[in-house]
């Protein structure tokens, strides 16, 4: 017997305001509503408020979670939190959430920046806290707001991206087999140019020249200071590097792909999720696809999808891989 952790309860939260296909559609009068259903496999996706953040997201989808009754918040003895979107450059908002959850002073708290892969990152640092005797219970949060980065008329990534966070509890447990991992990791930063926002950091600060706003060659409006995605780019990236991932853990874990109970990837888009079930040749009733309603929400797409699997109590293995900006990417096994 060793002591590993284990995904015990996930809720997530989404912003009140809806974007829908029929809003986008009035704006893009080449794009009918029915079209960027079928492109990106979106129906609506949720927008955070003005003065809403990542962390005003993350802090409900904790409080739902504490709500379930599950675990109180002074049992919390480790704090991850992964954006992209930190209330500030200093101090962690990590740190911010621990005060106002009302956690313990006497734990960890650290922000991580990473995106579509970060959840599975999450899980390998929980699972090496446990695992080390570090922590019993770690409070996984994840929460991004993209939609503050996109310009409104570059409809490529507007129809794709909603915002929303995720709170997820890895709690300790005794057992015979890790409940978490095998782990596999990449990273392959030469294609970091291909999901960026270019400017706003120290690299190229913000100025009135990286506001100035071009259009593209398909037509859509975005400025240095906006979210750019090369979407061919990334698909050729995703259909080489997701399988070989996953074959690289089935290697690890010594199990066929048919071993797995369900198939949660990085819900990036319906189109891309629909080519790599191909390519994998995964049946459709264990393959997961949970986008329609929120649409991508980056880090948090994967635990916003196990979300009604883990309700259910029902003893699954799963496979998870995140995959994305960076370009960065996680598989790994959980049983539920």
């Amino acid at each position: 017997m060793g002591t590993s952790g284990k995904i015990v309860a996930i809720a997530s939260h989404l912003p009140e305001r809806v974007l829908s296909n029929d809003d986008l559609a009035a704006l893009y009068p080449s794009w009918p509503a029915d079209k960027i259903l079928d492109k990106t496999g979106v129906q609506t996706r949720h927008i955070a408020a003005p003065d809403e953040t990542a962390v005003d997201l993350a802090e409900a989808a904790a409080k739902a979670l504490f709500a379930q009754g599950r675990v109180a918040p002074g049992d919390i003895d480790y704090l991850l939190f992964c954006t992209q979107a930190p209330d500030h450059i200093l101090p962690t908002s990590a740190c911010i959430l621990q005060r106002r959850l009302g956690l313990r002073t006497d734990i960890g708290a650290l922000d991580f920046n990473l995106g579509c892969s970060g959840f599975v990152y999450g899980l390998s640092m929980a699972q090496a806290l446990i695992a080390s005797g570090q922590a019993r219970r770690v409070l996984l949060l994840t929460a991004d707001t993209y939609s503050k980065l996109i310009h409104p008329m570059d409809r490529g990534v507007r129809s794709l991206f909603g915002d929303g966070a995720a709170a997820t509890l890895i709690e300790a447990v005794e057992t015979d087999a890790p409940a978490l991992g095998p782990f596999v990791f990449g990273t392959d930063g030469s294609g970091a140019e291909n999901l960026i926002v270019p400017a706003g950091g120290f690299r190229q600060p913000r100025t009135a020249e990286t506001a100035v706003v071009t259009e593209d060659a398909s037509g859509n409006l975005r400025s240095a200071d906006h979210l750019y995605m090369n979407g061919a780019a990334i698909m050729t990236f995703t259909l080489g590097a997701v399988p070989a991932a996953i074959d690289k853990l089935l290697a690890r874990a010594g199990v066929a792909l048919d071993d797995y109970d369900a198939v949660v990837l990085h819900q990036a888009s319906a189109f891309i999720l629909d080519r790599l079930r191909r390519k994998l040749a995964v049946p459709e009733d264990r393959f997961v696809i949970a986008l329609r309603e929120w649409g991508n929400t980056v880090s948090s797409t994967i635990p916003m999808a196990l979300e009604p699997l883990v309700r259910d109590g029902r003893p699954r293995r799963v496979l998870l891989v995140g995959f994305g900006v960076g370009y960065s990417w996680a598989a790994a096994q959980a049983f539920l």
